[in-house]
């Protein structure tokens, strides 16, 4: 993962199409899981025991539409 005053960008390969609507659980930059919820909870356990940071994001299925109001 890339920081670039203070904005955080995700690794390119997030961007394919397998990882749509899918919560995912990174860790060094690496997705360690991804999938339901409940798969990346499990796998969540597992890395706070081995002392690494994880990063937790979930990818939309579409493209997403911010609106600003005035």
């Amino acid at each position: 993962m890339v920081r670039k005053k203070g904005v955080y960008r995700l690794p390119k390969g997030l961007g394919d199409a397998k990882y749509r609507g899918k919560h995912l659980l990174l860790v060094e930059g690496k997705v360690v899981a991804a999938g339901e919820w409940k798969k990346v909870a499990k796998s969540l356990d597992r890395v706070y025991d081995s002392g690494k940071t994880p990063t937790l994001t979930y990818i939309p299925r579409a493209d997403t539409l911010v609106l600003k109001l005035r």
